[in-house]
């Protein structure tokens, strides 16, 4: 025996579909404690963006701990050859990014 459907048409489950999906991105977004969107679309989400900017700061300060913590691993060979060369390059391009992340004047989340 088949299941019944448990929609109608192609067009409601679809839409079922999609708010579903909305719903979990949503979920998602609260565990990762981001402010939500303000409900009026011309409002700008500032807090959110904060949060955000917060976040990735966090990110790539961790990631920049890492690759300082592995650069300081390797052998002073390693670091003066190629590898060395490309690693270092990566690096600073990192820091720039870490600079370009604190030069945005976002307020401060409350």
């Amino acid at each position: 025996m088949p299941t019944p459907r448990k929609y109608n048409t192609d067009a409601e489950r679809y839409a079922a579909y999609r708010q579903r999906k909305k719903d979990a991105r949503l979920k998602e977004l609260q565990a990762k404690g981001l402010p939500p969107l303000p409900a009026i679309p011309t409002m700008p989400g500032t807090r959110r963006w904060s949060a955000l900017n917060e976040l990735a700061s966090h990110l790539l300060m961790t990631e920049r701990d890492e690759m300082e913590s592995y650069r300081d691993d390797r052998s002073e060979s390693w670091q003066e050859g190629d590898n060395g060369q490309e690693f270092d390059e990566r690096f600073e391009s990192l820091q720039a990014a870490l600079e370009r992340l604190a030069d945005m004047d976002w307020p401060k989340r409350s």
